[in-house]
């Protein structure tokens, strides 16, 4: 097991409502759509990225 899969294995809803809470308090509301959908591009990219770099090693 990793530190990441440890650590995750110890949070319960109530941190995770924590958490959720504390990111909508943060950024607002209207900001998360923007940043889900900043991050959803980023990791097609990624992907696209990786892909590629695939084909051009065959």
């Amino acid at each position: 097991m990793n530190n990441m899969s440890i650590f995750l294995g110890f949070m319960g809803g109530y941190e995770w409502l924590l958490i959720i809470l504390a990111i909508v308090l943060l950024f607002g509301g209207k900001k998360i759509p923007e940043l889900m959908r900043g991050l959803g591009s980023g990791i097609k990219e990624f992907k696209n990225a990786t892909k590629d770099e695939k084909e051009n090693k065959n």
